[in-house]
């Protein structure tokens, strides 16, 4: 792994760890650049964080 994937890695285990704590248009931005060109995974990603910090889930649309 070169060093640069390496930093990658660790800045993605990072933003996973506080994804909770971080503003709502920040983890839109962040989770957009990710699933650049990779739709087939935006449904596992999305998953995964919600899972994991179930309080950034959308609310619930209004009736």
């Amino acid at each position: 792994m070169t060093d640069e994937q390496t930093f990658a890695s660790l800045l993605g285990e990072a933003a996973i760890a506080v994804w909770g704590d971080m503003p709502r248009d920040i983890q839109e931005a962040l989770f957009e650049t990710a699933m650049r060109n990779r739709s087939e995974l935006r449904h596992d990603l999305a998953r995964l964080l919600h899972e994991r910090h179930p309080r950034t889930q959308h609310p619930a649309k209004p009736a």
